[in-house]
């Protein structure tokens, strides 16, 4: 309280979150040194199923179901602040807001960025879920998302869990259908990023929308 949370290192700010800051619970397999240990640091911490954290000797599901509001709470925060801070510019302002949604994750989904007709926030959300391979979405439901949003522009971003961020043949085609459709309703497709690890790619900027 008195330095606040920067002053600490990740250890110290999951041993608060976890509750763990007592001399016996720090040599347990749920200290956090040990946890970021195990699963190759915070990036892999944040991103284990549920079912491998319970599976760590003192995490019980309070615990488990502490760390995962705290990742909601930070994903919702990262929303919230995109949606007020006024017109998004170009992918680079989208992408943090859509890499905390996406990255990590082990199968595919599509997430949509409703905007209005000065490109400000107005809803994030996912539009399909898929396999460890492809999500399938069809243009009418995007559409009918836009609709009901009453959208005048879109960005769409997908992940690939297996890291590998380059634009496959099924994914450009996907953003030639989506812009199509999204034509006919005056719409503008603004971009799609594909999310892996490292930078988010834009078809935009690779000359492919």
């Amino acid at each position: 309280m008195r330095e606040g949370p920067a002053a600490l290192a990740v250890p110290e700010l999951l041993a608060v979150l976890l509750d763990t800051g007592t001399r016996e619970r720090m040599a347990s397999s749920a200290s956090p040194a040990r946890l970021l240990r195990d699963f190759g640091g915070l990036k892999g911490l944040c991103e284990a199923e549920p079912g491998a954290l319970l599976g760590v000797p003192g995490l019980g599901p309070a615990k488990v179901a502490r760390l995962l509001a705290a990742l909601a709470l930070s994903r919702r925060y990262l929303e919230e602040r995109l949606v007020r801070s006024g017109p998004v510019e170009g992918p680079e302002a989208a992408a943090e807001l859509l890499v905390a949604r996406l990255r990590g994750r082990e199968r595919e989904v599509v997430v949509g960025l409703f905007l209005d007709q000065r490109h400000r926030v107005l809803a994030c959300e996912d539009l399909a879920q898929g396999t460890i391979h492809e999500a399938i979405v069809h243009p009418r439901e995007v559409v009918r998302a836009c609709l009901r949003h009453n959208a005048a522009a879109l960005i769409v971003a997908h992940n690939h869990p297996s890291g590998v961020a380059e634009p496959s043949p099924a994914d450009c085609a996907l953003t030639r259908r989506l812009r199509e459709a999204l034509a006919l309703i005056e719409v503008r497709l603004l971009d799609h990023l594909i999310v892996g690890e490292g930078a988010p790619v834009s078809l935009a900027r690779r000359g492919l929308l």
